[in-house]
């Protein structure tokens, strides 16, 4: 199984604060063009009830079923009725079959690259025929913190060492939610960054739960992902710059790739 930090403190983080971006607009327009459609990665559902709301017809799923019943437990709030389902998206085999697959902010976190080669192909599988997958990717250089660590003088500073939290947020149940991120180690020639992520919970003042969760992120450059989509099977390959369908440049923080399955 993949080794993610979005469970408990960190699923609940991201179902209270993690609501908006210019990505739910942008893939909003692939799902509109082609339905059914799902949600690899769907987390606490930042983009999937979004759209449920609008009347569109998208499933999701999640490796973290702490997301997952976060997603339902809002959906049912609003009267939606979601298909979810839990899954690492190595292991993906939904219940039919669908015009567009997105994955927004999910490929590569915890995963192997032999099991991402393997969710592009369950991925592809699971297209109809025609069928479109969207995927976005955060280029490795976009993070001038992180880049310096592929120099090894700079990798001899790892771990970073551990700081208290900078920032307590309100959540809607009054407690006060914290999350503090710190870089373990950085592989090169594997082209991995491990993280530690600790979250706190206080109620009232008081420090009530404190949790702590790795994650090893795969870093993919342009045109390795474009390879790994051609072994998948997608064909008209293409990589957009952003969310704003712009040629990619190197300024681009994520790169945007439209893929399609062969009629």
């Amino acid at each position: 199984m993949p080794g993610t930090w979005h469970y408990g403190l960190v699923a609940k983080w991201w179902a209270e604060f993690n609501r908006d971006g210019p990505e739910i607009e942008y893939f909003r327009r692939f799902v509109e063009r082609g339905q059914p459609a799902l949600d690899v990665g769907c987390g606490t559902g930042r983009l999937l009830l979004t759209y449920l709301r609008t009347g569109l017809d998208v499933d999701g799923c999640d490796v973290s079923a702490d997301m997952v019943a976060l997603c339902r437990e809002q959906a049912e709030r609003e009267g939606l009725e979601p298909t979810l389902f839990v899954t690492p998206m190595h292991e993906l085999a939904p219940p039919r079959r669908y015009r567009t697959i997105y994955v927004c902010g999910a490929f590569g976190l915890g995963s192997t690259r032999a099991q991402d080669q393997e969710a592009l192909s369950r991925i592809f599988e699971a297209l109809e025929p025609g069928g479109t997958f969207v995927l976005d990717n955060e280029a490795p250089y976009s993070d001038a913190k992180e880049w310096r660590y592929w120099l090894a003088e700079e990798r001899r500073s790892l771990p970073e060492a551990r700081r208290p939290p900078e920032e307590r947020r309100l959540a809607s149940d009054g407690s006060e939610l914290a999350l503090r991120a710190r870089l373990l180690a950085f592989d090169p020639l594997e082209q991995t960054a491990t993280y530690e992520m600790h979250a706190y919970e206080w109620r009232d003042g008081e420090l009530v739960a404190e949790e702590e969760h790795r994650l090893t992120l795969g870093l993919y450059f342009r045109n390795e992902l474009v390879l790994m989509l051609e072994r998948a099977g997608f064909v008209d390959v293409s990589v957009r710059g952003g969310y704003d369908d712009g040629p990619p440049t190197p300024e681009h923080r994520f790169l945007v790739y439209v893929a399609r399955k062969p009629a």
